[in-house]
């Protein structure tokens, strides 16, 4: 099969492409270093021309809400309009967990919910691979979550996965048929600031972390499940101190 990764450079597009390439298919890495820029939409007919899936792993440049809004509108509706052209017949999208039970979700949360109402609206057959936060991104969260030196995060659970877990779930969406949507989660379940207090010590990181019901999560109050999965979904085995011993 050949196979389009937009973002195909990227943290998670980079392992897709990875992998696909190592299961036999032609994995064409696509982003703006390869002449390919989903915003504007340009390089999108050459790259998808004999494609037979598009795995969307791009990541929006702008953090604020209306920055993301335009960033997936933009990008998204191309993409798609490219696909329909080419006669792609699986468009695969990484999102996040609990974008379909939250579709009022502001900042970047609200592009994604734009993001995942347009695939839903195309005619191209599509997956959506929803995912949580990424071990990764803890030390970005707890940045976000900063406020005078101190590090104040709320209550809601989270359930947090390797990005390698994330990039193999796009990875076997890819390979099938378009199946809807799949929630990727790892395998443990804690409060907010268990995980980041674990990061914290990990990375030597000194600063002190309050757990306040009011700070919320990226300045927005959620609600205890919003950020985990709450039915199916496929739970990866690595744990955070078997992904930070890896590393």
């Amino acid at each position: 099969m050949k196979i389009v990764v937009l973002g195909g450079t990227g943290r998670i597009g980079a392992r897709v492409v990875a992998l696909l390439t190592e299961r036999g298919h032609e994995a064409v890495a696509a982003s703006r270093s390869t002449g390919v820029d989903a915003v504007a939409g340009t390089g999108l007919d050459e790259a998808f021309a004999g494609a037979d899936a598009v795995v969307d792993a791009t990541e929006s440049s702008a953090w604020d809400e209306q920055g993301v809004i335009d960033f997936f509108t933009a990008a998204t509706g191309n993409v798609l309009a490219a696909e329909a052209r080419a006669g792609v017949a699986h468009h695969v999208a990484l999102s996040i967990v609990g974008i379909d039970r939250n579709p009022e979700a502001r900042g970047y949360l609200a592009g994604k919910v734009v993001q995942e109402r347009l695939v839903a609206e195309s005619p191209v057959p599509s997956t959506i691979v929803r995912a949580t936060q990424f071990f990764e991104f803890l030390p970005q969260i707890a940045d976000a979550s900063t406020v005078d030196g101190e590090v104040r995060i709320g209550t809601a659970l989270m359930q947090p996965v390797a990005a390698e877990a994330v990039a193999r779930a796009l990875a076997d969406a890819a390979e099938a048929p378009a199946g809807g949507a799949v929630d990727v989660a790892g395998p443990e379940r804690a409060p907010l600031g268990d995980f980041l207090r674990r990061d914290l010590a990990a990375r030597g990181d000194a600063r002190s972390l309050v757990v306040d019901p009011a700070a919320g999560y990226f300045g927005r109050v959620v609600g205890e499940t919003s950020l985990v999965p709450v039915g199916d979904a496929a739970i990866d085995d690595v744990t955070y101190e078997e992904w930070l011993a890896a590393r």
